[in-house]
């Protein structure tokens, strides 16, 4: 019987002590995915564009940017080829820069009052949105590089 009590109090302890093992890994882990997970591309909507980045129908003889970091913005959509080859670059340099600016992605398909806006009639179509000035637009999928160059120089002006 004293064997019976023992090998259960054993058992109890072993297992309350991998329990409270796997908890502290657990939170551990949390802890390192929040310290860190980097902001990928943002996917915007007409409402959110309004509020974030211009609002083309109060100003629409003025461009006046809303966001607090510069940002690019790749109008894209699902079936385009070259949008699916820059789709991966784009990520990395919203991982690579992040806290520095946004990457926000607007699916013409979706959003086709927003695309014929900016007169978007290829795609991809890159626009780029330092604080102050006027945006620079860009088309077709450039490499990596372009838009690391054109980061460094438009909008972090370095």
């Amino acid at each position: 019987m004293r064997k019976i009590i023992y090998a259960s109090l054993m058992s109890m302890v072993i297992l309350s002590s991998c329990a409270q093992t796997n908890k502290e890994k657990k939170t551990e882990q949390t802890n390192q995915s929040k310290e860190t997970k980097k902001m990928g591309t943002i996917h915007l909507t007409k409402a959110e564009f309004l509020s974030k980045v211009v609002n083309y129908e109060k100003n629409p003889t003025e461009w006046k940017y809303l966001g607090d970091k510069p940002c690019i913005i790749d109008f894209y959509a699902s079936w385009c080829g070259p949008c699916k080859t820059i789709a991966p670059i784009l990520e990395d340099l919203a991982k690579e820069y992040d806290g520095q600016i946004y990457i926000y992605k607007i699916n013409t398909e979706e959003e086709q009052e927003l695309a014929a806006a900016f007169g978007i009639r290829s795609i991809p179509t890159i626009l780029f949105c330092p604080m102050k000035g006027a945006p620079q637009m860009a088309q077709g999928a450039l490499p990596k590089e372009s838009f690391k160059e054109a980061i460094t120089k438009v909008l972090l002006e370095k």
